[in-house]
């Protein structure tokens, strides 16, 4: 297909519907990046001791990774959850519910006035945004035409990037206000749903397998995803899926800690430091961005198991490089495009890849839960690299030693079944 025409021959209301998807997912990604960029002022306001002394590195890093591992399980719920949701009620409807849950959650994270309520309010917030995920993924899917659904996929989790941006600079420019002030921006998602709910009707390939369900055995059931016949997809999308997660939660979201531990910045003031954090996430996911965009491609042409591999070795040889090797703010931003390129562009698969392996009536239910049940598992990434700052000394080095969850993923692809070129199931 020609890459300059790849667009043409897709209607007005396909391109609403991925815009539409495009901008739930876009804040998505804002709300769950916030916490990571002001993870160090909140805990050290939340966490002060006697005569407002500060938390250690230590401290720090526990109940950071404690927080961190909270919000996944969360993310891995409410992604299972609101898959089975959206089968049953329809797409549009959970898209805007989920989005709604995640914008007001986020901006109350503002009011905690502890570790532990900041840590359920991220709870609350990551049952949307996983929710969110779910619904969006199945719905570009059955919407776009079947030639141009990877490249649709791969824009779509570009939103991803640009969520992320979008934090770095609202970071970045509120600086001086103060971390829950950052949080209350998160509220501003909320008017999305509306759009969802008077701007997008209910994709038709759904509507017809909702009728058929009505008139048969009724909705679909989560242990149907193990019948002998979706088990071997079932297994394979969350294996990859809780690499990734494992990957990016363990590690690269760890980079705003690894900036601030850098010894060139230790004499600058915090607004400085924060400063270069923004800088630091805004490199990395204009990597990121690239990584989303090209995934689609390379899936199309080389195939999803070798798109799979590559970003999986990527990731396994640029984590450490990036953690353990820069002595520098300027190496750091040399490094950190390379690192978002493989280690986030992975997951432009999942949108492509999941809802290929599953039919039209648990299609939100099986990328749900792949997208998510390996989530629980990974939840433990962020818990692990705290453990591991304790014993090894340093986030890079924890972070490099989570960097050997991509051989699991290697491991994985030989089973994976190939669906480039096949129409999604009906």
């Amino acid at each position: 297909m020609n890459p300059i025409s790849w667009h043409q021959g897709v209607t007005r209301y396909q391109w609403l519907v991925l815009f539409v998807a495009w901008l739930g997912w876009v804040f998505d990604s804002m709300d769950a990046t916030i916490y990571a960029l002001v993870l160090h002022p909140a805990l050290h306001d939340l966490l002060k001791g006697g005569a407002g002394a500060g938390p250690s590195p230590e401290t720090l890093g526990w109940y950071g990774g404690i927080i961190f591992s909270i919000f996944l399980v969360g993310w891995a719920i409410g992604g299972v959850a609101f898959g089975i949701v959206a089968d049953r009620f329809g797409r549009t409807r959970t898209l805007a519910v989920t989005i709604l849950l995640y914008a007001v959650c986020t901006g109350l994270a503002a009011l905690s006035e502890t570790w532990w309520q900041l840590a359920i309010y991220r709870f609350l917030t990551a049952l949307g945004i996983g929710g969110e995920w779910a619904a969006g993924a199945a719905l570009v899917a059955e919407v776009w035409p079947e030639s141009k659904r990877a490249k649709a996929a791969g824009v779509l989790q570009s939103a991803w990037a640009v969520g992320f941006l979008i934090a770095a600079v609202v970071t970045l420019l509120m600086r001086q206000s103060g971390w829950r002030a950052i949080f209350l921006i998160g509220v501003a998602p909320a008017v999305v749903a509306l759009l969802v709910r008077l701007a997008v009707k209910e994709p038709e390939r759904w509507v017809k397998a909702h009728s058929q369900e009505s008139q048969t055995s009724g909705p679909a059931k989560l242990p149907q995803l193990f019948s002998p016949q979706l088990r071997r997809s079932t297994l394979v999308g969350s294996g990859l899926a809780f690499v990734a997660v494992f990957g990016l939660w363990g590690a690269t979201n760890w980079t705003p800690m690894l900036v601030r531990s850098l010894p060139d910045l230790k004499d600058l003031s915090a607004s400085a430091v924060t400063t270069r954090v923004s800088y630091a996430t805004m490199v990395l996911n204009l990597g990121a961005l690239a990584g989303y965009l090209g995934f689609g491609p390379l899936a199309e042409r080389f195939g999803r198991r070798a798109a799979f591999a590559i970003a999986c070795t990527g990731s396994l040889i640029l984590l450490p490089v990036t953690f353990l090797t820069p002595h520098s703010y300027l190496h750091v931003l040399c490094l950190l495009p390379l690192l978002g390129l493989f280690n986030n562009g992975i997951f432009s698969g999942f949108p492509i890849y999941l809802p290929e392996l599953y039919p039209t009536r648990i299609r939100a239910t099986g990328a749900g839960f792949c997208f998510n049940a390996g989530r629980i598992l990974a939840s433990a990434g962020p818990f692990l690299t705290g453990l591991l700052v304790s014993a090894l000394g340093t986030f890079g080095r924890a972070a490099s030693a989570i960097a050997l969850i991509y051989l699991v993923g290697l491991m994985i692809l030989p089973f994976a079944p190939e669906t480039r070129g096949k129409p999604l199931p009906d």
